[in-house]
């Protein structure tokens, strides 16, 4: 029985709806991460974690130069910015390719930092952008992952609605 191999391994990133195709060298894309409160109690033999809500969200863009639009969009005070990335997903089975999927992930944020560059001597300046992550919408073949917004409570994993009950009880 052949086995099934996704691989992920380049990529194009998308500020406001503008390619940045051979701009961006790293991209890292924020973990979603579970803020856990302890639970501990008389009578209970051990002490327990669960879910109070989700952490905030961080992502990095390293660029191979100086590219005055983005840092233009990064210079901006209180302005969020709309990102994309998009991603090929090759598909193996057996040792051959036999599809390959879209990857895209949807992301809403402020830049946080405006580096203006470290120099080296026959080195190009590399910059370093760093995003907080307001909303991130993952999607793969064309369908939803993923959809974590913060502003607006909501947290929906392969079309089902993590949140709807919680809202709900907050008469929101």
């Amino acid at each position: 029985m052949a086995i099934n191999i996704n691989r992920l391994t380049n990529a194009n990133c998308y500020v406001d709806g503008n390619s940045l195709l051979g701009q961006v060298e790293e991209a890292s894309l924020p973990d979603i991460k579970k803020v856990m409160s302890e639970h501990k109690g008389l009578g209970m033999i051990g002490k327990l974690e669960f879910p109070s809500g989700i952490d905030k969200l961080d992502a990095k863009l390293k660029f191979n130069s100086f590219y005055p639009d983005v840092m233009k969009s990064a210079a901006g005070f209180n302005k969020a910015v709309k990102l994309q990335l998009r991603s090929s997903s090759q598909v193996y089975q057996g040792g051959d390719m036999t599809s390959e999927k879209p990857y895209v992930v949807f992301m809403t944020g402020q830049f946080t930092n405006f580096p203006a560059g470290a120099f080296k001597a026959m080195d190009n300046v590399e910059i370093e952008l760093n995003v907080s992550i307001t909303a991130i919408r993952i999607e793969y073949d064309r369908q939803e992952v993923l959809n974590y917004d913060a502003n607006a409570n909501i947290y929906i994993v392969d079309g089902v609605d993590q949140l709807s009950e919680y809202r709900a009880n907050l008469g929101i």
